[in-house]
Order: C-alpha cells, then sequence, then structure tokens
C-alpha cells in the first residue's frame, strides 16, 4: 500500500548519487500528492480569475470551489457550520487574527505552555508591551508532559483565554486538550488551540473538544504553501476584529463609514490565495482516502523503531516527551558530540535523507534547558521502516567517525 501511495508524490521519486531520496522533515512541511498539484494546475490553466467578486462563469466556478473547500474542511475538523472556517496563508495568521481581534486589555491574562512555536509566544509578547496583558508561562512537569494541576491553579487567579499547541513540533506530544477545554470551561476561560502538528495527524473534532479557537497550516498536510484555516465557534467569531481589512471585506464603503462582510469574508480582506485553496481540499480527500487509522498505525511504528534503535546509538539525549505513544510521528535528539547542524548536513550529503536541525521555532524551550539544537526526524504516512533503518544506519556510520 505504501508505495502505491509514495507513487502519487513526484517530489519523493527524486534520486541524488543513485539514492533514494528519504523525506523525514514532514513536520516542517509535506510534499503535495498528484491530485492537489492537478487541482492546482488546473486552476491555473482552465479558470484563473477573481473568486468573490467576478460574475463571469470563471469567477463562478473559483466561487464554487472555495465553498467546496470550505465545506470539506468543516466537516474534517467536525465544525458545526462552514461559516465558522476562514482561511488564511497559514497557522501563524490564524494565531494572530485571535490575538489582535480580541481587543486585550491591559491587565488580561493569556496563558501558554513551555513548548509553544514562536507563533504562538511571540505575538503575546508584543501585546504585553503594546497593551499590557500579561502573559502566563505554564512550566511542564518534570516527565515534560502537561500540568493539568498548575492549569488549575492559574484558571483560579483568572485567564481569559489559554493558548495552547494541540500537539508541538517540538516532540510531537500531544496535550491533553479534552481536560484543557474542559477545565477552562469551569473557569470561563476561552481556548485557543495551534493545530498545525495535529489536523494532519489524527481525528480532530472541534464541536466534541469545545474549544473556541483552532488554527492550522495546509503545507503540513500536502497542500500548497500559503494555505491555512482558522476555526471559530460562531458566537466567538462575531466579536472578533478582523486582523486584515479591504476588498471583499465590506458590503459597501463611503467616505466616513463602511459596512461589514458577513462572516468568514469579513476576514478574508483581499484576494486569496484561490488556487491553494482549491489544493487544500484535495489535500483533505486524500488524508480521508489514507485513513487516519492507517495514518496512527505508521507514525507509532516508525517512532518506535526509530527510538528503540537509537537508544542503542551512545551519546544520544532525547528532546521532551520520552514515550513513542505520546510522540506521533516526531523523534527529536541530539548528540553528546557531534553538532545538530553537522549532523544533519552529512545525512543528507551522505544519504539523501533529509532531516531538520536546531531549534525548530521553541528556541525558548531550548534557552531555559540550556540544550543548544536538536535534529528532528519527523515522519508521515509515506515513510517505511526501510527508510528507518537507513537512518539509522548512516547515522552510525556518521557518529562512528567522531
Amino acid at each position: 500500500m505504501i508505495q502505491d501511495i509514495k507513487k502519487q508524490f513526484p517530489f519523493l521519486s527524486q534520486e541524488k548519487n543513485g539514492q533514494p531520496l528519504v523525506y523525514f522533515d514532514n513536520a516542517c512541511m509535506t510534499p503535495c500528492p498528484l491530485p492537489v498539484l492537478e487541482a492546482v494546475d488546473k486552476y491555473n490553466r482552465e479558470f484563473f480569475s477573481c473568486g468573490g467578486r467576478s460574475n463571469t462563469h470563471f469567477g463562478r466556478q473559483i466561487d464554487n470551489k472555495v465553498a467546496e473547500t470550505r465545506e470539506l474542511v468543516a466537516k474534517f475538523i467536525g465544525a458545526g457550520t462552514p461559516q465558522e472556517i476562514i482561511f488564511t496563508k497559514n497557522t501563524t495568521e490564524g494565531i494572530n487574527l485571535v490575538a489582535r481581534g480580541l481587543n486585550l486589555q491591559a491587565g488580561e491574562r493569556v496563558l501558554v505552555s513551555d513548548r509553544e512555536h514562536n507563533s504562538d509566544l511571540i505575538v503575546w509578547q508584543v501585546l504585553q508591551k503594546e497593551r499590557g496583558i500579561e502573559l502566563v508561562i505554564l512550566p511542564s512537569k518534570s516527565d515534560e508532559t502537561f500540568d493539568l494541576a498548575g492549569l488549575e491553579t492559574e484558571l483560579q487567579k483568572g485567564i481569559k483565554l489559554v493558548s495552547v499547541v494541540y500537539s508541538s513540533n517540538l516532540d510531537g506530544y500531544t496535550l491533553p486538550v479534552e481536560e484543557i477545554v474542559k477545565m477552562a470551561r469551569k473557569y470561563d476561560a476561552l481556548v485557543m488551540l495551534d493545530g498545525a502538528q495535529a489536523v494532519p495527524h489524527h481525528a480532530v473534532n472541534v464541536k466534541k473538544l469545545g474549544v473556541d479557537f483552532l488554527a492550522f497550516s495546509g503545507h503540513k498536510m500536502m497542500a500548497p504553501s500559503g494555505t491555512g484555516v482558522l476555526y471559530g465557534r460562531l458566537a466567538r467569531l462575531e466579536k472578533l476584529s478582523p486582523l486584515l481589512s479591504g476588498g471583499h471585506s465590506v458590503k459597501d464603503s463611503h467616505y466616513d463609514n463602511y459596512e461589514a462582510e458577513d462572516i468568514p469574508a469579513r476576514f478574508e480582506a483581499g484576494l486569496q490565495n484561490y488556487g491553494g485553496i482549491i489544493g487544500l481540499g484535495e489535500a483533505i480527500k486524500f488524508i480521508k482516502q489514507v485513513g487516519f487509522d492507517f495514518i496512527v498505525k505508521q507514525e507509532f511504528e516508525l517512532n518506535y523503531f526509530i527510538t528503540r534503535e537509537l537508544k542503542q546509538i551512545g551519546g544520544i539525549s532525547f528532546v521532551g516527551a520520552d514515550d513513542p505513544k505520546s510522540r506521533g510521528g516526531i523523534v527529536n535528539f541530539y548528540h553528546e558530540k557531534m553538532d545538530s547542524h553537522q549532523l544533519s548536513i552529512f545525512l543528507d550529503e551522505s544519504a539523501n535523507i533529509l532531516t531538520r536541525s536546531g531549534r525548530h521555532c521553541v528556541h525558548s524551550w531550548y534557552n531555559s534547558r540550556g540544550v543548544k539544537d536538536s535534529i528532528r526526524v519527523s515522519s508521515y504516512f509515506y515513510n517505511t521502516i526501510d527508510e528507518a533503518e537507513k537512518l539509522i544506519s548512516a547515522l552510525k556510520k556518521i557518529l562512528g567517525l567522531v
């Protein structure tokens, strides 16, 4: 099955120096399969036009395709209505839309975890300086899991918004979001989830969760770069101020006032990435065909194998949560004697294996723990045990030289 799936990805068929490409940087971005590439190409070739403002048959075709994708997204994440789906360019924009749009006042408190991507940290630090909000960083427990008791302690002091990562790009750890939302509701706090590493990898149902906002990116789920989604409960969106204003976001305007468009159009100012949105719809169809049961199983088997084999190599330390069952498709580690950037380069140059090295946009976590950097191996359903074996073999050869 996996080999048939891989044939759908032209990017993965490349070779270098006779060695097939092994792609283990899926937490950064995922390649597009043929149905996505073909859908985007068809848009550019056959009905390229302006959406939302053109009465031509091409314009109407785009509007229908965008509406179709909006409905696909809504069903995919269990939203109550397509009206609750706002198209963005990525998770970062979605989080910033909420952060700015809530119009938080001085003294209001926002809580984040200590493993947030910079997208869910820096904007709150900016608002702390600009508006005087209070930013609360909730430390993880000693085993690097989420501290629910600590959350309740802070909620008792008063929290306006709990904004946390659903599944972490640092180590793949999935937070106990059901318990987090339930506890936040008890204390009348809003909840926003960064779903960039969750939505592509396991089933998400926003209605069952009861979450207020969820942001995620298309480029991490085989859609084109520059596509993303913000889900918001309709009652919350009605009170949210737009991040951008302009064409398509208003029904009418005068020199002294304007009439805002209905939701979601009021949050989608300017021409949109129509080809990308259409591609996002095809990516969702592809994920549904593969199925989350298969995706979860394949990622766990790869994570378990890679973790087990890495533990046999001396000098390896893991980043974040230790149990492969809690880490999805991510294995993050560093070696005591070799720089992670050098190791990633050697894997690329010697074995055509692509990984990610650095601090993975979670600089705060690394700085707080005195860890310089690390190498992150992130798999998706098209990766194989054979590729994992090639990774381990290459690592042993490289690290055997230091």
